[in-house]
């Protein structure tokens, strides 16, 4: 599995949610400018990840983007899966009945990614806040954020 820019860019939006005082929205624009992520693209992910629960949308000029759970309760796996990332490593397919090895080939492959997937899905956003936030402590930096 390769996480692409659409699901690196998902992440580093929802991890700047996470850096947000109280749980404020932040815009689009704001969220765009710190990630350096282009706004409309931007925009699209995150009407994708709202649709799938993980964020909510605030009306008005103090408006923008928050998440709709706590970051624990959000997966990297459900991030992932709502801007539409495969975690699929392989093509379905069916193993040559003949050759035994193809056969243990094809239940290793299927049992990394059942591992990975579990992996994917066990990981919070809050744990990937708390690895940035103890990332930027050991750096010395402050806590404006960027992934």
């Amino acid at each position: 599995m390769k996480l692409t820019t659409r699901g690196h860019y998902s992440v580093k939006a929802l991890l700047d949610l996470c850096f947000q005082p109280q749980q404020q929205p932040a815009p689009v624009s704001a969220i765009a400018q710190r990630q350096d992520i282009p706004a409309p693209y931007l925009e699209k992910l995150l009407i994708e990840m709202r649709r799938a629960g993980l964020v909510c949308s605030v009306r008005g000029v103090q408006g923008g983007y928050q998440l709709a759970r706590q970051p624990a309760h959000i997966s990297l796996g459900q991030i992932l899966e709502a801007v539409g990332e495969t975690i699929d490593p392989l093509p379905r397919r069916t193993p040559d009945s003949a050759q035994a090895g193809d056969w243990v080939t094809f239940s290793l492959w299927n049992r990394l990614h059942q591992k990975m997937k579990e992996a994917l899905y066990s990981i919070s956003l809050e744990d990937l806040y708390y690895d940035a936030r103890s990332w930027q402590a050991a750096q010395g930096e402050e806590a404006s954020f960027i992934v």
